[in-house]
């Protein structure tokens, strides 16, 4: 197979790993479908309490969906149907970092912006190359990037196409923290550590509180998190009984 997804366990931490080191870790349609299949492992193993995703070698992250796995779909309407990749990491319900290096473009990106927390190496480029190609991303940028920077900056990028560094990355709050490349792996999985020690029941209503936050009106977000209070509370007290 000509790249794979790699699914490793070290604890409670489970290392996703893009492994296409010759193509920028580009995504092909069978890598789409195993990551959807991890996903789904991920959710189902109460043992795994935080997730790693992070890219093989040192020149990227990921480069995005590979162009000939778009070519393989013979009609727009199968395209349309096609694995969802970035759907695939939003829908693992466990705490997930980001761990960033060298590129990270368009459907590479929103990979990244579908974890929870990125960590981003100096020699980290992010863009959005689609709109220089005629098309418009499917992995959620357009509807993320304005909740995360605005939707003046993120007009900016996607209507450019150009890439942005790791210092311009996170003066846009587009990573959470710039680590020395050497000490990025080490990093993000510490900070995996550290999450996954805590209850894995309020790690996960603490993401579910937050994602919840992004589309519901305050009220309804203050009367979410409310329930989530008494949920973690209801399985504190069931453990200790």
């Amino acid at each position: 197979m000509d790249g794979q997804v790699l699914l490793h366990r070290e604890g409670a931490v489970a290392r996703l790993t893009l492994d296409r080191p010759a193509k920028h870790n580009a995504i092909t349609n069978g890598m789409a479908e195993q990551l959807s299949d991890h996903a789904r492992t991920i959710n189902a193993d109460d043992t795994i309490r935080a997730v790693l995703l992070e890219g093989a070698g040192p020149r990227a992250f990921c480069a995005g969906m590979d162009l000939k796995a778009i070519e393989a779909f013979p009609t727009a309407w199968d395209f349309r149907h096609r694995p969802d990749y970035p759907g695939a990491v939003r829908s693992i319900r466990k705490p997930v970092v980001a761990a960033l290096k060298g590129w990270a473009l368009g459907g590479g990106f929103e990979l990244a912006l579908a974890a929870d927390i990125r960590l981003a190496a100096p020699s980290t480029r992010i863009g959005f190359p689609e709109v220089t190609r005629g098309w418009v991303g499917g992995g959620g940028a357009s509807q993320l990037l304005p909740r995360l920077i605005g939707t003046g900056q993120a007009l900016r990028l996607l209507l450019t196409g150009d890439t942005i560094d790791a210092g311009e990355a996170l003066r846009l709050r587009l990573v959470e923290q710039l680590v020395a490349e050497e000490a990025l792996h080490d990093a993000a999985m510490a900070l995996c550590a550290r999450l996954a020690s805590h209850s894995p029941v309020a790690t996960q209503a603490v993401k579910a509180a937050v994602r919840h936050a992004m589309e519901a009106p305050l009220s309804a977000g203050l009367a979410y998190e409310n329930e989530l209070n008494v949920l973690c509370l209801a399985a504190l007290r069931e453990t200790s009984a």
